[in-house]
């Protein structure tokens, strides 16, 4: 080949290629018989297998699969009310982190960037923007799990073992800090070292400045996370183990559950933080189970690509070490099979770098099994039912071809004025009372009729009356009018008129 120029194949001559334009500092080249040469690009093809790449887009698939149970969350934590989903600022601005990230994973499948910019020279966030996205997003996702899993294991902290009640004054807080470094790390990462392809179609962070910019801070808040986790756990073992070896344990409470006097403060104190603890515990072990599962997996994912970014490094050492790799893909002519046995001293395996893609991607389906509570799915069906229950509720049209108020009665509970058909007379007392009137008619009234059930007298708890039936008196008379201020008819109103 003409690009060969001096170097043997498979190696390109780099003064045959442009110094500007992709990501030059990601060439692979070594200075051959005094003309520098590189390895073509992509670097991974000639260090890893030819099926490498598709193993690599399972893991797109697999963020397919999981970002619709992601956005379930959200929209659940949205729609439902949170007697449903138990939903919490801590859970759902992880969930944003998530997303992210599994974004970055699904970007390359519709895209199909191209790796390189020419055959020694990677792709960068400049010159293919779909490496910009998926990189920025992947980052951008990375900085907020870690970061929101330290303020969830801070705020755990607090509550179990310095009884900390967190108010507004931590909410802001952390949204502050939780969304704010990461805006502020990714910016500087984009600014000063940039993401290109160096493993897939997923664009990474570049080794030169990344380990300062990225994977030293992820580590610093990862390895905080997990130094306060397991101080509280360790308080929660110590909190137990105090409660269990109490002797005095069944004087502590009595039935009732109120601690008795006769305990002492130590033990009525141990008894009753064992309590709070347990309660807490099982309110949050989801986000504690969580929270170990991403710190295990950014400690994983930090030693691994500081490693590769290590070894793939031109640095002198790296390519002393590297010799004699290149020595035999020049004497088999590029047969990189030939040289595998030389190539393994290179880096992390295939195998090691592929768990790291699949565990990136699988954080996702952690995060759906603990916090996809069965409760959510009760609430979309009793959301759906109401919904449901009220397009059925109208009022037919047919109703209004009937106009005879005699075949209908109007069923309601507001003060209307009826028709005449429904006027009724009122009886007069003394009519109530068995005799006959003395004085004029009594009046008539004009009264709605009401039908429906008769309510039913529920006695107060703490009361001593309640509704007597009327007495059986001779004559129907159940009260004397002269015992009272009222005045009566009949007796008492023909009594006045005798006077």
């Amino acid at each position: 080949m003409a690009l060969n120029g001096h170097c043997p194949s498979p190696f390109l001559q780099e003064s045959l290629f442009p110094t500007t334009g992709g990501f030059t500092d990601g060439r692979y080249c070594e200075t051959l018989t005094n003309v520098s040469c590189c390895l073509p690009c992509p670097l991974a093809d000639w260090r890893y297998a030819d099926n490498t790449s598709k193993r690599v887009d399972v893991a797109s698939w697999i963020s397919v699969a999981i970002l619709p149970l992601c956005i379930f969350l959200l929209v659940s934590y949205a729609a439902l009310p949170v007697k449903w989903t138990n939903r919490h600022y801590l859970s759902i601005c992880f969930t944003l982190g998530i997303c992210c990230m599994e974004i970055a994973f699904i970007i390359p499948l519709g895209a199909r960037p191209e790796q390189c910019y020419n055959a020694i020279t990677p792709n960068d966030m400049y010159t293919d923007l779909s490496c910009a996205f998926s990189g920025a997003f992947l980052l951008f996702g990375g900085w907020l799990v870690v970061i929101w899993s330290f303020i969830r294991t801070l705020a755990f902290h607090l509550q179990v073992c310095w009884e900390k009640v967190l108010g507004p004054k931590f909410m802001w807080g952390a949204f502050l800090c939780g969304f704010g470094i990461p805006i502020i790390g990714i910016t500087v990462m984009m600014i000063i070292t940039g993401v290109s392809f160096r493993f897939g179609e997923i664009c990474h962070i570049n080794i030169d400045h990344g380990a300062q910019d990225y994977w030293y801070p992820i580590i610093a808040f990862a390895a905080a996370a997990l130094i306060l986790q397991l101080t509280t756990m360790a308080y929660c073992m110590h909190i137990y183990l105090r409660s269990l070896f109490d002797k005095s344990a069944s004087t502590t409470e009595n039935s009732s559950g109120i601690p008795s006097y006769t305990a002492s403060v130590r033990t009525v104190t141990a008894r009753q933080a064992y309590r709070r603890v347990k309660r807490v515990l099982q309110l949050q072990w989801r986000g504690v189970a969580l929270v170990l599962i991403i710190i295990g997996n950014v400690i994983f994912f930090a030693v691994v690509f500081i490693n590769l970014d290590r070894e793939v490094d031109p640095t002198p050492e790296n390519m002393k070490k590297a010799l004699p790799w290149l020595l035999c893909l020049m004497e088999t002519g590029g047969n990189k099979n030939k040289c595998e046995k030389y190539a393994s001293a290179l880096g992390p395996n295939e195998a090691t770098l592929l768990a790291v893609v699949y565990l990136l991607s699988l954080v996702g389906f952690w995060n759906f099994i603990l916090f996809a509570r069965p409760s959510m799915f009760v609430g979309w069906l009793d959301l759906f039912r109401r919904g449901m229950s009220r397009r059925h509720e109208y009022v037919s049209a047919d109703v209004t071809r009937y106009n005879d108020s005699k075949g209908f009665e109007m069923l309601t509970t507001t003060t209307i004025k009826t028709p005449d058909t429904y006027n009724m007379r009122s009886p007069s007392p003394a009519h109530m009372m068995g005799r006959s009137p003395v004085a004029s008619p009594s009046p008539t009234f004009d009264r709605n009729v009401h039908f429906g059930q008769e309510a039913r007298y529920v006695r107060p708890s703490m009361s001593f009356s309640g509704p007597r039936p009327p007495s059986s008196s001779a004559g129907g008379r159940d009260w004397d009018p002269s015992a009272t201020f009222a005045q009566g008819y009949g007796h008492g109103h023909a009594h006045g008129h005798a006077r």
